[in-house]
C-alpha cells in the first residue's frame, strides 16, 4: 500500500522528470500496462512521445503542481502550466487523476483547460 506522501512524491517526481527532460527516467514510476485514458494508449512510451512533441513545441514549458489531493489509490492534480511564450494571457491548467498500483503510476484521466499545449 502506498501511503499519502509516497503518492504525493510520486506525482511530483513525474513532473520534475517532465520539467527536467528526464523522460527516460520517468518510465520507472510507471507501471507496465500503464493505461493513458487521454491518449487512448497503454504503456509509458505513448505518453513519453506526446511528452517529446509538446516540448519540442514549447522548450520552456513546465508544469506545477498547484493541489494535490489523495485519497486511497487515487491522486488529483491541479497543476498549472508555463513557459508557452504568446498564448494570450490565458495559461493552460491541467487537471489530472492518477490510480497508483503498488508505488507506481498504473493509470491516468485528464483535462486540459484554456490553451491546449498538444494543439
Amino acid at each position: 500500500m502506498t501511503t499519502r506522501e509516497e503518492a504525493g512524491a510520486l506525482v511530483r517526481r513525474m513532473q520534475d522528470c517532465f520539467n527536467t527532460r528526464r523522460f527516460d527516467q520517468a518510465a520507472e514510476l510507471f507501471t507496465p500496462d500503464f493505461r493513458n485514458h487521454p491518449l487512448g494508449a497503454t504503456g509509458f512510451e505513448a505518453g513519453r512521445a506526446a511528452w517529446v512533441q509538446v516540448v519540442a513545441r514549447f522548450p520552456e514549458m513546465r508544469v506545477v503542481a498547484d493541489d494535490i489531493l489523495i485519497d486511497g489509490d487515487k491522486v488529483a492534480v491541479r497543476s498549472s502550466v508555463e513557459g508557452m511564450g504568446a498564448q494570450g494571457d490565458a495559461r493552460p491548467v491541467l487537471i489530472e487523476i492518477f490510480r497508483i498500483d503498488d508505488g507506481r503510476l498504473a493509470e491516468t484521466w485528464g483535462v486540459t483547460e484554456g490553451p491546449d499545449p498538444r494543439r
